[in-house]
C-alpha cells in the first residue's frame, strides 16, 4: 500500500514539475530518442545545459495531465505528437535555444541523426519536426535580436556624428591645401 501512494506521490510532482516548465517555458521542443544510447544522450544533456535548456524524459500520460491548467491545455495537434518514448527540451530564456541545439547536435553523426523530432512549441504554435529545424531554429536568438537592435539605434547617432565632424574636417583639408600651396610658391 505505501509503495503505491509513494509511486503516486513520485507521479504528481513530476507532474507539478512538467506543469511549471509548460508555465515558464518560452518554447518546447518534443523528441524522440530512441534508438539512441546512452553516451548519445548524455551528450545530448550537456549541450542543453549548457544553452540553458531544461530537458526531461516523460511518460506521455503525464505530460498530458502536465498540460491541464496551460495555454497548451486541449492542444489536439500537440497530443498527437505524445506516442512512444519523449523527451522534452525547455527553453525559458532565448526561444530559439533549444531548437538550434537539436539541429547543432544532429550534425553530429549516424548517432546523433537518430534522434527525432516530433515537434516544436512556440508560445501555443506547433511546428512539426522538420520545421523545428527549418523554421524555429534559424530565427535568431535573444542575444542576436538584442544586437539587431543596438545596431539599429546606433546607426543614426553615427551618421549625426560624422556630419557633425565633416565641417571642421573639411576646414583642416583646405587649410592643408592652403599652406601647401603656400609652401610650394617660395
Amino acid at each position: 500500500m505505501t509503495v503505491m501512494n509513494a509511486n503516486r506521490r513520485e507521479k504528481e510532482v513530476e507532474i507539478g514539475l512538467l506543469r511549471d516548465h509548460f508555465t515558464r517555458s518560452s518554447s518546447m521542443v518534443v523528441l524522440d530518442f530512441k534508438g539512441i544510447d546512452v553516451e548519445t544522450v548524455t551528450a545530448l544533456r550537456v549541450a542543453f545545459r549548457k544553452a540553458g535548456v531544461s530537458y526531461r524524459v516523460a511518460k506521455n500520460t503525464l505530460v498530458k495531465q502536465a498540460l491541464k491548467g496551460t495555454k497548451l491545455e486541449g492542444n489536439k495537434q500537440l497530443e498527437t505528437f505524445l506516442r512512444g518514448p519523449t523527451g522534452i527540451a525547455f527553453s525559458f530564456e532565448d526561444p530559439t535555444a533549444a531548437a538550434k541545439v537539436v539541429k547543432e547536435f544532429r550534425k553530429g553523426g549516424d548517432k546523433q541523426e537518430k534522434l527525432g523530432i516530433k515537434c516544436g512549441v512556440l508560445e501555443s504554435t506547433i511546428f512539426e519536426g522538420k520545421a523545428v529545424e527549418d523554421q524555429l531554429a534559424t530565427m535568431p536568438g535573444k542575444n542576436e535580436i538584442r544586437a539587431m537592435l543596438l545596431a539599429t539605434l546606433n546607426a543614426p547617432l553615427i551618421d549625426l556624428l560624422q556630419l557633425l565632424q565633416a565641417p571642421a574636417q573639411n576646414l583642416v583639408y583646405a587649410l592643408k591645401a592652403q599652406e601647401d600651396k603656400l609652401g610650394g610658391s617660395e
